[in-house]
C-alpha cells in the first residue's frame, strides 16, 4: 500500500535494497522539496527519511533532530498500549521499555554551523521484528513486536511520524525551541549520568537553547553541538 502523508509533505519510496537516507540526500542534493519523505517499509523493518530546506543555520537547524524524535514518541504513543514506554536519547538512539529499538540519524549540505544548509535529511530507522537471533540473547536491544506492538501496523507508523512530526514542525515555527525543549527534556535518557562522548568525558547536565549536550568536566562545563552527530558526506 501506498502512505498517506499530510499537506505539504510528498511520499516517495525507496528502491529494493535503496536506503531511504541515502536515497534522500541524493534527492535533496538534485533540488527536491522541502517535506519529501523517502520510505521503505517492511514486515520486520520501518526505515524513512525527510528532506527539509532551512531557513535558518545549521546550528539552528540541527533542531530537527530532537523534533523528528519527539515526533515519533507521539507517533508510536499514539499507536502503542499505554504501558509501551519510549524514550530518546541524545544521539537519536530511540528506546522502547528501556532496549534499544531504532535510532535517528541526521545529514546536511554543510558542517559550517552558521551557514544555512541547502538541506538537511533526518533519516529513521526502526526495528518490527527482529530476525536472525533470539530476541532474549541482547536485552539491550529489542523490536517492536517484542515490546506488546504487534498490532502496530508499520505503514500506520509511518504515516502517524509524518503527522506528528509535523505539528511539531508548526509549533516550532510559531513558538520557538521553548516547548520543544520542554516536552523532548521529559524523554531524554540520559541526564546526571557519566557520559563520554567527542573526547569529553563527565556528567550529562541537560541542554543548551540549541540542544547541544552540557557536560560537566571536574569544575567546567563543556558543550558538544548537536551538529557533531552530522554524518559524513562521501
Amino acid at each position: 500500500m501506498t502512505p498517506s502523508f499530510p499537506p505539504l509533505m510528498q511520499g516517495h519510496p525507496a528502491g529494493g535494497g535503496e536506503d531511504p537516507c541515502d536515497k534522500a540526500k541524493a534527492l535533496a542534493a538534485l533540488g527536491c522539496d522541502g517535506g519529501t519523505v523517502v520510505h521503505s517499509v517492511q514486515a520486520d523493518r520501518l526505515r524513512a527519511a525527510l528532506v527539509f530546506a532551512p531557513e535558518v543555520a545549521l546550528e539552528q537547524a540541527m533542531v530537527m533532530l530532537p523534533l523528528c524524535a519527539v515526533g515519533f514518541q507521539n507517533a508510536l504513543g499514539a499507536l502503542a498500549p499505554p504501558e509501551v514506554a519510549v524514550h530518546l536519547g541524545w544521539d537519536g538512539v530511540i528506546r522502547v521499555n528501556g532496549a534499544r529499538c531504532g535510532r535517528l540519524r541526521v545529514a546536511a549540505s554543510t558542517r559550517a554551523p552558521e551557514q544555512v544548509p541547502d538541506w538537511l535529511v533526518i533519516g529513521i530507522d526502526i526495528t518490527i521484528l527482529q530476525t536472525g537471533e533470539d530476541p532474549g540473547s541482547n536485552p539491550d536491544v529489542t523490536a517492536l513486536y517484542d515490546e506488546g506492538c504487534a498490532e502496530v501496523e508499520p505503514l500506520a507508523l509511518l504515516e502517524s511520524w509524518a503527522r506528528h512530526t509535523l505539528v511539531w514542525i508548526n509549533r516550532w515555527d510559531a513558538e520557538g525551541n521553548a516547548p520543544l525543549h520542554a516536552e523532548w527534556m521529559g524523554l531524554v535518557q540520559g541526564v546526571g549520568e557519566p557520559v563520554s562522548r567527542a573526547g569529553h568525558n563527565g556528567t550529562f547536565l541537560g541542554v543548551d537553547e540549541d540542544f547541544g549536550m552540557l557536560v560537566r568536566e571536574g569544575d567546567a562545563t563543556e558543550l558538544i553541538a548537536l551538529s557533531s552527530l552530522l554524518e559524513e558526506q562521501t
